[in-house]
């Protein structure tokens, strides 16, 4: 796999908030083995640890990747797990499995959620742009309503994939009931939707995204973002930031993003790593 130039390090350490390590090797969940695919797994840990990068949580959104991703986190001390059916994955099993595999599903992901080095339930949430027929979106709906009472019940962060989705989104965390600590993975709104989350008390996550030419939209909603509201991301191997969007994306990649984020925002970069590696600390309750 050809990966981008690496950035320069980072002046402070980061997390990256949200990845799927396993899918940036090429290979499918049901064919990666951690011990097969060891080196260039941690080929890939070392690229980030070498630009700053020092914590990632790794996400699994079905059940062969929420299993390795539980597996991957309890073998390096750096990396973490997020697990639940994504939104798309839930009517898929129903449609494609039937409604008992689907419940299986889920019972199976309330089990690894409970792995010590699980930190977040997601990602999970509403898709409208992949998801549109009548009978997936009640599933869709239904799975994240389990998902956000699986998150409370836990005491974990909830990891949420919004697309083409925000008002439904904020309805249903509405209707039921917030959790303490919720992440707007790859943040895809303008400002106006960003400010009805800080309302709520989330945290807004960037990705690379924020780069594109034509995502004014984004950087509007990131210059309305507290400091200590903000969150970064790759969704590895997704996203890649400009020059290199459409390459293979990594963690290490989160140098360009930063370095973006600090001079659209006009804050100082160091200060500003150390408030998101304090802000994902604080989402995901990690200790240094």
């Amino acid at each position: 796999m050809s990966l981008p130039t690496p950035p320069a390090p980072l002046p402070a350490a980061v997390a990256d908030a949200h990845l799927h390590i396993d899918m940036g090797t090429g290979k499918t969940h049901n064919s990666l083995d951690l011990d097969h695919d060891r080196l260039e797994i941690e080929n890939l840990i070392s690229l980030a640890k070498k630009s700053n990068i020092t914590k990632l949580i790794n996400v699994g959104c079905e059940i062969p990747g929420a299993r390795f991703a539980i597996e991957f986190a309890n073998r390096y001390p750096n990396v973490y797990a997020a697990v639940a059916l994504h939104p798309n994955e839930a009517p898929r099993i129903v449609r494609e499995e039937g409604e008992q595999q689907y419940l299986a599903a889920l019972a199976e992901i309330a089990q690894l959620a409970q792995d010590q080095r699980c930190v977040a339930v997601g990602e999970t949430g509403m898709d409208f742009f992949r998801t549109t027929q009548a009978a997936d979106l009640k599933v869709q709906e239904e799975s994240f309503r389990y998902h956000i009472d699986l998150a409370k019940k836990l005491g974990k962060a909830l990891m949420i994939h919004d697309r083409d989705s925000h008002q439904a989104i904020l309805n249903v965390l509405d209707s039921e009931g917030i959790p303490d600590r919720v992440m707007m993975h790859c943040f895809s709104g303008d400002a106006q939707f960003a400010k009805q989350c800080l309302d709520r008390g989330f945290y807004l996550s960037f990705a690379g995204t924020v780069t594109f030419k034509n995502a004014g939209n984004l950087r509007e909603a990131l210059s309305v973002v507290p400091a200590d509201r903000l969150l970064v991301e790759t969704d590895a191997p997704f996203l890649t930031p400009d020059p290199f969007r459409g390459s293979p994306n990594a963690s290490y990649m989160i140098g360009y993003t930063m370095r973006f984020i600090a001079e659209h925002r006009g804050d100082d970069l160091t200060q500003l790593c150390n408030e998101v590696m304090s802000n994902t600390n604080r989402v995901f309750n990690l200790v240094d």
